[in-house]
């Protein structure tokens, strides 16, 4: 018997919240904890956070990461969140105890920016319970050294390199869960995906440019958008 797809159910007023694009279900996701995530909302605005059908956000920002700042994002979301824990401006022993509190406050994952060590990775994987993922921004990184330290997610983010990356990392290694950004249109995500990414990062509209649609439509004396 066919499977029968039921008509999907949305509230009067949260029918109107942000949709990742339907090609990112194309791949194959990441499971973490029983878990599958194939989209990942790229995001530390908690309104976003909530209004959005991502799987799992992926919170890092240029800052310092601060525990209250995961606090505050792990208690808005019904989804799992990855928190990055610093690996460029933060440093050292203070990245590894950021790792063990956000994992103690609910996170799902850290993410290490790409300038980290490997001796750094190997103490965040020996003192969490969580994946400890790893930022990728260069072909020429020694994938192998962050594996072996301990990196059990590649977070694959190289601009317009990031599909070649990918593919690279999934030539030499074919059982890494690799996350990449997707990239600005469904072509650019569908080759990300093809060149082997399991799971996409979306950057969703900021609240600003949703909220120009809006006033635009009230100016014009229309309903919400």
């Amino acid at each position: 018997m066919a499977k029968v797809h039921p008509k999907p159910i949305d509230g009067t007023l949260r029918k109107f919240s942000l949709r990742v694009p339907e090609v990112i279900r194309e791949c194959s996701g990441i499971t973490v904890f029983g878990k599958r995530i194939k989209s990942l909302v790229f995001s530390t605005d908690v309104a976003i956070i909530k209004n959005v059908n991502a799987d799992a956000v992926i919170a890092v920002y240029p800052f310092t990461p601060q525990p209250v700042i995961t606090q505050a994002i792990l208690q808005v979301s019904d989804i799992p969140v990855f928190v990055g824990v610093g690996g460029g401006l933060t440093k050292g022993q203070r990245v590894v105890s950021l790792s063990v509190f956000a994992e103690m406050q609910g996170a799902m994952g850290v993410v290490l920016n790409a300038p980290i060590s490997n001796e750094v990775i190997e103490k965040v994987s020996q003192n969490v319970d969580i994946p400890t993922v790893v930022t990728i921004v260069r072909e020429d990184e020694d994938f192998d050294a962050r594996i072996e330290a301990g990196a059990n997610i590649f977070n694959v983010s190289g601009a317009a390199n990031t599909a070649d990356i990918v593919r690279k990392i999934r030539q030499r290694h074919h059982d890494i869960p690799i996350i990449a950004t997707g990239g600005p249109s469904e072509e650019s995500i569908r080759r990300t995906i093809e060149a082997g990414a399991n799971a996409i990062t979306w950057t969703p509209p900021s609240n600003g440019e949703i909220f120009k649609d809006v006033m635009m439509a009230y100016r014009k004396g229309e309903n919400h958008p």
